[in-house]
């Protein structure tokens, strides 16, 4: 019993240490739009710019709206790392969970870094959208290449 659960546990290891380093990034990603309600403003210089005849009450809808957006798709972000790392740590079908959330991550984090719409060029301000796209993107790469193509036993 304690042969299959220690090469049950090797088997993943390279994957399961680039799931727990997309945890920690995804945390870190989850508190970007918080830290930038509390001290940056581009949020709001970004509602700004794109409606300057709204009132501060408008403005503050509209970041919050976005900041919120963004601290919910965190939230499932990490939800789905969570759930590949409990994948990997029970070899159960740990490929095709890291793909599928890979191509689910990875889409919904590039919709949100590119998409705008009138009066916006992006909904979220550049910066924002890409720091968290790029972050995300290191390790999610690293897990899906180490679920492709791990060492054999």
């Amino acid at each position: 019993m304690t042969t299959q659960t220690e090469t049950r546990t090797r088997r993943w290891q390279s994957t399961a240490q680039a799931l727990q380093l997309g945890v920690g990034l995804q945390v870190v990603c989850l508190l970007l739009p918080l830290l930038d309600l509390w001290f940056f403003g581009s949020i709001e210089g970004h509602v700004q710019d794109a409606y300057p005849e709204w009132g501060a009450d408008d403005v503050a809808l509209d970041r919050n709206a976005i900041a919120i957006t963004l601290v919910v798709i965190g939230v499932l972000g990490l939800a789905g790392w969570f759930g590949a790392l409990w994948a990997a740590k029970r070899d159960r079908g740990v490929r095709a969970t890291v793909t599928t959330l890979f191509a689910l991550g990875m889409g919904t984090l590039t919709v949100v870094a590119g998409v705008g719409g009138e009066p916006y060029d992006q909904y979220v301000p550049l910066w924002l959208g890409t720091t968290i796209l790029l972050v995300m993107a290191l390790p999610a790469v690293t897990a899906l290449l180490a679920v492709w193509f791990r060492g054999r036993d």
